[in-house]
C-alpha cells in the first residue's frame, strides 16, 4: 500500500468522524433542558399538541388509598374476594375470575387471547382490572355499561367459564359457609345471580393502581423522574401527539378509535365496536386503553399481538395502517374500514422513541400483589 493511500484512508477516516459528530450534535438533544420545563406545577407546563375538536384533561396525580387494608376487610368485599378467586364459579370447577385477571400480571393473564373452557380460545387480549371502578364502559368494545353487567360475559361465555348465571346460584347454594357469607352480607341466604355479580363488582372497584414515578413528581417531587422520562413525556404530549387519546388522570379518553389494526377480511380480523352497534362508521373502533401500569400487563392491544413496547411506538411512528377507501370503494363495501385521522406518521428519531419508552414505563408504580383468600369448600 502506497503511503498516499495511508493519507487517502486517513482523510476519509477524518470525514467519517466530522459526519459522526455532526448527526450526533444534530440528533442528539439536551434532556435537561427540555425537561427543566416541567419542573414545576403542572399549569405551567408547556402546552400539548391537541386537535382542536379534542375535548382533553390534564394529567393528574393518583393518590395512594389510606383506606384499602380497612376496605379489604368489609363483609362485601371480602365476599366478592372469595368469589373472585373461586373456580367455582366455572361449569368445571377449574376456572376462576383470577385465572384471566392474576394478581401477579397486573391482572392480566400475560397471554395474548384468553384461555378458558376446555382451553378454548377467545379472540381478544385480557384487559387489566386495575381503576375498573373508573371506567365508563366495558369489554374493548364497551358493550356493557357497568361493571355487574359485565360480569355475565366471561360467566356464561362457552370458552371462558362456561357457567349458566341461572345455575351458578344453586351451585353456591349448596355450600353452608357461602349461605352464611350471603347471609352476612345481603341479610338473606337465598343466594342468586344478581348478589354473586354485584359482591364481585364491589371487590373489583378496589383494584387501584398504586402511585408511580408520574404521580410522585406532578405532586412535586421532582426528583422522582429522570431527565430522559421527563423528555419522553414532552413528546407524549407533542410531537407524539398522545394526549389526543390518552389523558387526565387515567391516561385514556374512554372512547373508542379505529388505529388501523382491523385486518379487514384477514386473519385476524376484528371490527370492535361495530359488532355492537352496526354502523359502517364503527368498523374496526376499540377502546382506548389506561396506560396506567402499562409495565405489568403485556401483551397489549386488542388482539394481544404486541408485546414490545419500542415496537408499539415504532407502529404509531409510522402512522400505523392508513385506510382511506376512495369513494368508489366505499360506495362498493359500506363497512372497509378508515383509520380514525388522529393516526399519523410522528418523523420520531431512534433517541425520542426510546425516550417515550421511558415516560411509559415511568407510569407504572402497583408493586403490591394480592394474596388469594381461602375459599369455601363445604
Amino acid at each position: 500500500m502506497k503511503f498516499s493511500d495511508f493519507k487517502l484512508i486517513a482523510l476519509l477516516g477524518i470525514i467519517a468522524l466530522f459526519f459522526m459528530q455532526y448527526t450526533v450534535q444534530k440528533y442528539s438533544v439536551d434532556y435537561g433542558e427540555v425537561a427543566e420545563q416541567y419542573k414545576k406545577p403542572v399549569k405551567y407546563w408547556p402546552k400539548p399538541s391537541i386537535d382542536s375538536d379534542v375535548n382533553w384533561k390534564e394529567f393528574e396525580a393518583i393518590e395512594w388509598d389510606s383506606n384499602y387494608y380497612d376496605t379489604q376487610e368489609l363483609p362485601e368485599v371480602m365476599l366478592g374476594k372469595k368469589l373472585f378467586f373461586d373456580p367455582k364459579l366455572s361449569s368445571s370447577s377449574q376456572i376462576s375470575c383470577s385465572s384471566c385477571h392474576n394478581p401477579e400480571l397486573g391482572w392480566s393473564d400475560g397471554q395474548e387471547v384468553a384461555l378458558g373452557n376446555d382451553h378454548l380460545q377467545g379472540k381478544r387480549n385480557t384487559q387489566s382490572l386495575y381503576n375498573i371502578a373508573e371506567r365508563k364502559s366495558y369489554f374493548w368494545d364497551g358493550r356493557a355499561k357497568t361493571l355487574e353487567e359485565q360480569m355475565l360475559g366471561p360467566i356464561s361465555a362457552h370458552n371462558e367459564m362456561n357457567m349458566k348465571p341461572e345455575k351458578l346460584a344453586g351451585k353456591l347454594s349448596k355450600l353452608k359457609e357461602y349461605k352464611q357469607l350471603f347471609k352476612e352480607v345481603y341479610q338473606t341466604d337465598k343466594i342468586t345471580f344478581d348478589e354473586i355479580a354485584r359482591a364481585l363488582a364491589t371487590f373489583q372497584k378496589t383494584i387501584r393502581s398504586q402511585p408511580s414515578k408520574l404521580d410522585k413528581f406532578i405532586k412535586g417531587n421532582y426528583n422522582a423522574m429522570s431527565d430522559k422520562e421527563l423528555y419522553g413525556m414532552h413528546l407524549f404530549r407533542t410531537k407524539a401527539r398522545c394526549m389526543n387519546c390518552h389523558y387526565g388522570k387515567y391516561l385514556t379518553d374512554e372512547s373508542f378509535h379505529n388505529i388501523g389494526l382491523t385486518y379487514y377480511k384477514r386473519e385476524y380480523e376484528d371490527l370492535g365496536l361495530y359488532h355492537i352497534t352496526k354502523k359502517s362508521g364503527d368498523v374496526g373502533k376499540f377502546k382506548t386503553p389506561s396506560l396506567r401500569d402499562l409495565d405489568y400487563t403485556a401483551p397489549w392491544m386488542h388482539n394481544g399481538l404486541m408485546d414490545d413496547m419500542h415496537g408499539i411506538v415504532n407502529l404509531y411512528n409510522s402512522g400505523m395502517q392508513m385506510i382511506n377507501p376512495t369513494d368508489d370503494e366505499k360506495k362498493a363495501d359500506p363497512n372497509f374500514p378508515v383509520t380514525d385521522p388522529l393516526m399519523r406518521p410522528l418523523r420520531l428519531t431512534e433517541q425520542e422513541t426510546d425516550a417515550i419508552v421511558a415516560f411509559l414505563k415511568s407510569m407504572s408504580g402497583s408493586y403490591y400483589k394480592m394474596p388469594r383468600p381461602e375459599i369455601p369448600r363445604k
